[in-house]
């Protein structure tokens, strides 16, 4: 049975976390926030690092995501059991919440290396006897609730977590805040060290490291000081968290920034859109990666493994991947998308034609994401289609609050049944690991169309490239970095733009409470990057699938040649390990 007494001598760095993607099975995650995390843990555990991760056990799961006959989305809970993945430990702590005690327990999972190395991942729960009734939920749905039990999941995670690791008997020495979501647990530590006329910043500063993953308002939490005082009482007395959090509203990410030394974005641009986003504070940039082993395709990773040798661990031979066989590397690719094939028959009755490239987009269901943006005319696309025949594969998740992000699921149902047999649109319901697992080693195209600058970096684009699959792209996000056009994929954008997009930032305009206006960066509009989408697909990127199989080939080794070596989750550990832990 696994116990937590190995690992109390060496942790030395807190990983906290609203979500973490584990297993397909555990319903910890929502989305790319939480994928992260698990990548994370998962290169944590094969370069040893000393570290233990604490999340919420999300009983409830996020969503469990339906289409109805009209082909709107269906939302229900996620339910899981963590007795099959984790094991209770004996030890209990409580946060008072309301004036009630809350008692939370947490529940150990490891993440194991194939070198044998584990770290230890706390599952908080707070649905044990003892409890209030409304108080074992807290720690049920994923984001679930309104602001009031948001509030106490955070409480939970921030507080509850510190109050556990030190229960636990760990050492900590770094904390390190995946978004904003834990930043009760700096607060926390400076209510421990009280100084004459207030309390030690700089003691908890040298303590904490905050990455922060949106410049997207919705994804920065703000609470009314008035639920603060009701729920949190003396846990956030408001005369020591106003200066740091905002005189206003409890905003979440100002809490973080202000008590962490040090602050990165997930990207190089978005490190620059964040400093313009939060003046006065040092922002740098640790642009995000995917753990190899996870997510290259298990027919890629026999491939790789007979002919590279070692390249889970040591990521750097995948340089070497532009000198796999062609016939062996599309060998290996036509297994995945027959695998794609069949999984998406199975989700939804519907039979993608092997012969014919796949074009895959699935994301978060959201405006900024623009899911739409393929579908501007219609007419166009359909002439496209029929010249250079296509399909397309989507997936992914609305929050179910978005209904915007709701009505463009809706909306790509009518867009496939308007174009019909000329290009077939199949929309795949319950977007999980799983399914992305099949999705960005099956299709033949990512394609990837925010709006800049709000991608901040965007994962599921490296993991295409890492099966070998280019990237047609808006420029934003890692893919600025990554672009290298016809030998990575292809930007979506014009050249005077694409030169644009590796400049600085500089200083946007800000609005509001420091957020980029939804079209900052978007020049002309959706129309203009859907045209350029359409040239792109028209003149470049279809007719070298249809007329220069080869060609395509050798463009899908350079794609792991030049995406799996950089852009992957130990050299991004190493940089965190290097420039936040041990700075």
């Amino acid at each position: 049975m696994p116990s937590i007494l190995p690992h109390l001598a060496r942790t030395r760095v807190a990983y906290l976390t609203m979500e973490i993607g584990l297993r397909a099975e555990m319903h910890t995650y929502s989305g790319g926030l939480g994928i992260l995390a698990g990548d994370v843990a998962r290169s944590a555990a094969d370069l040893a690092l000393p570290m233990v991760f604490v999340t919420l056990v999300s009983r409830e799961g996020y969503l469990r995501q339906t289409l109805d006959r009209r082909g709107a989305q269906v939302d229900a809970a996620d339910p899981w059991d963590p007795a099959l993945f984790a094991t209770p430990l004996p030890t209990f702590v409580s946060v008072e919440l309301e004036g009630r005690p809350v008692l939370v327990r947490p529940w150990l999972h490891e993440v194991a290396s194939p070198t044998g190395t584990t770290v230890p991942v706390l599952l908080l729960d707070t649905d044990m006897p003892g409890n209030d009734r409304r108080d074992r939920a807290i720690t049920g749905r994923l984001y679930g609730g309104g602001d009031a039990e948001r509030l106490k999941q955070e409480a939970i995670l921030g507080i509850g977590g510190h109050r556990v690791l030190r229960a636990l008997g760990f050492d900590i020495r770094t904390y390190h805040l995946n978004e904003g979501h834990a930043a009760l647990l700096p607060l926390a530590l400076l209510l421990e060290r009280p100084v004459m006329g207030g309390h030690d910043r700089e003691a908890v500063r040298r303590l904490c490291v905050f990455t922060t993953h949106t410049p997207v308002e919705a994804g920065h939490d703000r609470f009314a000081y008035e639920d603060v005082a009701r729920i949190l009482g003396p846990l956030a007395p408001l005369d020591a968290l106003k200066p740091l959090a905002g005189e206003d509203r409890l905003n979440m990410t100002h809490l973080a920034l202000n008590l962490s030394r040090f602050v990165n974005g997930v990207a190089r641009k978005h490190g620059e859109v964040a400093r313009a986003l939060y003046p006065g504070h040092r922002v740098t940039s640790i642009t995000n990666g995917v753990h190899v082993g996870q997510w290259a395709h298990p027919a890629v990773a026999r491939l790789l493994d007979r002919r590279l040798p070692g390249w889970r661990l040591d990521t750097e031979l995948l340089l070497r991947a532009d000198r796999l066989d062609p016939a062996e590397l599309s060998a290996a690719h036509r297994e995945a998308k027959e695998r794609l094939i069949a999984e998406v028959e199975a989700r939804t009755g519907h039979r993608l034609d092997p012969e014919k490239p796949i074009l895959g987009f699935a994301r978060r269901m959201t405006g900024y994401k623009r899911p739409g943006l393929l579908f501007t005319d219609l007419r166009r696309l359909q002439a496209i289609a029929v010249r250079l025949p296509f399909q397309v594969v989507m997936a992914g998740k609305a929050h179910p609050k978005d209904q915007d992000g709701k009505a463009g699921i809706k909306a790509v149902g009518r867009h496939a049944r308007a174009l019909g047999d000329a290009l077939p649109v199949v929309f795949v319901p319950g977007y999980d690991m799983a399914l992305a697992a099949h999705l960005v080693g099956g299709v033949d195209v990512w394609l990837n169309n925010p709006l800049p600058p709000l991608e901040a970096s965007g994962t599921s684009g490296m993991k295409a490239g890492l099966n070998g699959i280019p990237n047609l792209s808006v420029l934003d996000g890692w893919w600025i970095e990554g672009w290298e056009e016809g030998v990575t994929g292809w930007a979506v954008d014009d050249p005077a733009r694409s030169a644009l997009a590796r400049a600085p930032a500089g200083s946007p305009e800000a609005t509001g409470e420091g957020f980029l206006p939804l079209d900052a960066l978007a020049a002309g509009g959706p129309e203009a990057h859907a045209r350029l989408l359409y040239d792109k697909l028209e003149e470049v990127v279809l007719p070298l699938w249809h007329g220069d199989q080869a060609g395509w080939s050798r463009l899908m080794a350079s794609c792991i040649a030049r995406v799996g070596p950089v852009f992957n989750s130990h050299a991004m550990m190493r940089r965190y390990a290097a420039e936040a832990y041990l700075a």
